[in-house]
This record gives structure tokens, C-alpha cells and sequence, in this order.
């Protein structure tokens, strides 16, 4: 049987590494992301993400809340940057400031508080986004928002992972994040390509472990 990752393709096939995927220890990951095991899925079980009802679509911009504004403006910055229009990046990078003062953020947050809104990023904000894409032929969007449904599900497998094991699991790693789409690569150094993007490794920022 083949089993692939959900944040990066990687397909491990029983067949070649002749080793029963259920076999592998529980702190194996996948060898291009580093995607722990719960991230796979049997290829012949992989199905497209179901969309949400146009009724539940939210059409009018003054009811999404300004942070989802600004994490919307945030990624078209950063797709401006992968295509190299500066004026456009930083036009954009602008909204996304704007739209993050219009709201008090936590000074603190727990991990749970993290787990619940992540979770509500992966069941009903990227589900609507994505229809409404759709629904306009919008393709930038859309390609924002398979980058963003699979940072999110690697983000939302770190927290899981922190929650288990502790801060301890970073000793002797770094942490590198994207400039472009944000994904979170935990290891020696940053990947030759993002799993995601698939922008070249010196686009990945090492990240200052404050523990």
C-alpha cells in the first residue's frame, strides 16, 4: 500500500521501503517536510476537501473579522514577492497592518486557545474562502488558500506535537519559517525547496528559539 503526506505529497510506497507503514515508530515523519505520521493518508483514501454551501459563504467584507483581513492581505503580499511586484507587495503589506490595528489582540495565548483557532481555520475559514474562490474563477486565491490549508495542517501538527512531548522536542534543532507561504520546518537547516511553495531554501528565515 502507498500512503501520502498531506502537506507535501510525499508518497511512501510499502512496496519499495519494505516496511509496513503501521510499522513505523510514532515519531517518524516525513522525510521531505517533516510531517509526523498522522498526516498520511492512504492514497486510495485521499478524497477533495468538501466545499461549503454558498449559503454559508460570508459575502460581505465588513462581516469577516479584521485579522482574517489582514492573514488574507499577508499572503497576497507574499505572493506579489514570489513574482518579484514590489509596489504590490508593499501595498498590500500595508492593508494587512492597517486591518491588524482595527482589533486588541491577547497579549498571551495557550496552546489551547492556538489548537481552537487553528482548528476553526482548517473546518470553516479556508472551506469558505476557497468556494468563493471558486465561485469568482479567482486562481490566486485559490492557490493562497491550498498554500495556506497545508501551513496551517503543519502548524496544527507542531502544536499537537508540542503539547505532547514539550518544548523539549526542539532541543538541538532550529526552526525555519517561509518569507512566502509560512510554512514551519523543524530540523539542522532549512529544506533545498518548500514542501508547500516551492521556493528555493534561501527564502526560509531561521527563527530565534525564545524558550
Amino acid at each position: 500500500m502507498q500512503y501520502v503526506c498531506q502537506i507535501c505529497g510525499y508518497i511512501y510506497d510499502e512496496a519499495v521501503e519494505k516496511v509496513p507503514f503501521t510499522s513505523l515508530p510514532d515519531d517518524w515523519v516525513c522525510p521531505t517536510c517533516g510531517a509526523p505520521k498522522s498526516m498520511f493518508s492512504l492514497v486510495e483514501e485521499v478524497k477533495p476537501t468538501t466545499l461549503a454551501k454558498e449559503s454559508e459563504i460570508e459575502t460581505d467584507v465588513a462581516e469577516i473579522h479584521p485579522l482574517v483581513l489582514a492573514a488574507i492581505c499577508s499572503n497576497l503580499a507574499r505572493g506579489q514577492e514570489k513574482q518579484y511586484q514590489e509596489e504590490g507587495q508593499k501595498l498590500f503589506l500595508e492593508l494587512a497592518n492597517y486591518f491588524t490595528t482595527l482589533t486588541n489582540l491577547p497579549k498571551e495565548s495557550s496552546l489551547a486557545t492556538l489548537a481552537k483557532l487553528v482548528n476553526d481555520d482548517l473546518d470553516n475559514k479556508y472551506l469558505n474562502l476557497t468556494a468563493k474562490a471558486k465561485e469568482v474563477s479567482d486562481r490566486g486565491t485559490q492557490r493562497i488558500c491550498v498554500w495556506g490549508q497545508k501551513v496551517t495542517n503543519m502548524t496544527k501538527a507542531l502544536l499537537e506535537r508540542y503539547q505532547k512531548e514539550g518544548p523539549n522536542f526542539l532541543d538541538g534543532q532550529k526552526i525555519f519559517v517561509c518569507s512566502v507561504c509560512g510554512f514551519i520546518y523543524i530540523g539542522q537547516k532549512a529544506p533545498s525547496i518548500c514542501p508547500v511553495c516551492k521556493v528555493p531554501d534561501w527564502k526560509f528565515t531561521e527563527m530565534e528559539d525564545l524558550r
